[in-house]
């Protein structure tokens, strides 16, 4: 009677690393959270999780889910990326919308990013560890919408 693992899949298609690796104390510190990251090699970004958009910077960088189990997801799109204003990112979902893991939530022009001097690589952590009883990150290639990067438990 066991609670299952849930699961949550790369919001990217690319290379997954571990949080470790993010070259910003605020993720590599897991000040935040802990989850894994994903360095793009494709400019479409997908839920990680089915739950509801919970926020979206008004900057585009970063989007906030809660997912269906209460379990609270961040995907934040590069590294201090919000200096761009939004530039760079095309967002196609607002604050209350319900997604399914794998749907479209953002276009996010890696090539152009990267051409202004910006870390592309994507951190997405669970930012409600309290909740959980252990939580595992995968590292490899990824497919987004398709991968599992990361495997929990709640409590």
């Amino acid at each position: 009677f066991g609670k299952k693992d849930s699961k949550i899949v790369a919001q990217q298609t690319g290379k997954v690393v571990p949080i470790t690796e993010v070259p910003d104390p605020v993720f590599s510190d897991k000040v935040l959270g802990d989850g894994i990251a994903i360095i793009p090699t494709s400019n479409t970004v997908v839920a990680p999780v089915s739950g509801t958009i919970a926020q979206v910077a008004h900057t585009f960088h970063a989007v906030g889910i809660e997912a269906d189990d209460g379990t609270e997801v961040l995907v934040h799109l590069g590294i201090d990326t919000v200096k761009l204003n939004g530039e760079g990112f095309t967002c196609h979902v607002k604050v209350g919308d319900h997604v399914n893991a794998g749907d479209k939530l953002m276009d996010m022009d890696i090539e152009a990013i990267a051409a202004k001097g910006f870390q592309t690589i994507s951190p997405c952590i669970i930012t409600t560890m309290d909740d959980l009883k252990s939580m595992e990150g995968i590292t490899g290639e990824a497919t987004a919408g398709e991968t599992t990067v990361i495997t929990y438990k709640k409590k």
